[in-house]
């Protein structure tokens, strides 16, 4: 019969509990710790050596080891990746964008920013470290992972990727509705004399010249037309005289977005089928879209606008 707890070192209760917050530490951050994470739960440099021995732990980078198995997965790299700098590093660059789901990941390396102005920052085989300031608006934790926010991860992009790259992860990060102008401007601020600066503001010329909206609904529009990539309408223009929603003038396709709160009145319902049919003589075609259509029948619609958009006109 076993003996009593003291006779098992780290045994009893408290080892137990101890073992359980290891493990759940490990599974949070994809089967990584960092040696100074073991130690702040309790573990003596002793005890962590015991482990390593027993290949209970195994050495990934510098103070960072995988529990209990040896198999990484792509996250567990770029966790361990993250961990072997410190507090305060962040996933960032192209491994960032594959974090967002904006890039395929890269076998060979991983990115890692570190604030700058760290002291004894060392190079660590397979992990390219980037020093740099970070402000608390270019933090997030996905999937658990420290990383650079999606618009401070194009900001990096830009100076490190080729325009094809960046371009191809702005476009999907607009698809997966991850892009936020406004926080993209805000890392142009705080970016002041960087490489960046220039393909990002174009790329955020051309998002604005496209989404130019008056009205929550016609955001939506713009939004759906994006991640459905159908072609982008011109917003509040006019044709025959009459202001259209949103117009495909080559096409001679027009969008109207309608509304029961704002299309309720017996007035404005007449006034929208006298131009719809003034619209029709002269060779366009009027689609009414409903918040409900692109919210509940959103495969369709695109569907049908994909086939009028592509239909030529006879006139």
């Amino acid at each position: 019969m076993r003996g009593p707890s003291q006779t098992r070192p780290g045994g009893g209760r408290e080892g137990v509990q101890r073992e359980r917050e290891i493990a759940a530490l490990a599974e949070q951050q994809h089967g990584v710790v960092a040696q100074r994470q073991l130690i702040a739960l309790g573990l003596s440099q002793r005890a962590i050596e015991c482990r390593l021995e027993s290949w209970r732990l195994r050495l990934v980078h510098r103070e960072v080891y995988v529990v209990g198995h040896s198999q990484l997965s792509t996250q567990g790299r770029w966790v361990a990746a993250v961990l072997a700098y410190g507090e305060g590093a962040l996933l960032s660059h192209r491994s960032a964008a594959a974090l967002w789901g904006l890039a395929r990941p890269r076998t060979s390396v991983v990115d890692v920013t570190a604030p700058a102005g760290r002291q004894g920052i060392r190079r660590r085989q397979r992990i390219w470290i980037h020093r740099s300031r970070l402000y608390p608006e270019d933090r997030a934790l996905q999937a658990g992972i420290p990383v650079t926010t999606v618009a401070r991860t194009l900001f990096d992009m830009a100076e490190f990727d080729s325009t094809k790259r960046l371009e191809s992860a702005w476009e999907e990060a607009d698809r997966l509705n991850l892009l936020r102008l406004r926080e993209v401007e805000g890392v142009c601020e705080r970016g002041y004399g960087r490489r960046a600066l220039r393909p990002i503001r174009r790329l955020l010329a051309e998002a604005r010249a496209t989404t130019i909206t008056r009205s929550p609904l016609e955001d939506d529009f713009a939004a759906f037309c994006r991640e459905h990539r159908l072609p982008m309408p011109s917003f509040n223009t006019t044709a025959l005289g009459y202001e259209i929603d949103a117009l495909w003038p080559a096409e001679r396709l027009a969008a109207e977005l309608d509304s029961w709160e704002f299309h309720r009145h017996r007035a404005a319902f007449e006034r929208d089928r006298a131009r719809d049919a003034a619209l029709q003589v002269a060779g366009y075609r009027t689609l009414r879209i409903t918040d409900r259509r692109m919210n509940k029948e959103a495969s369709a619609l695109a569907s049908e606008l994909r086939a009028l958009l592509g239909r030529s006109t006879q006139t």
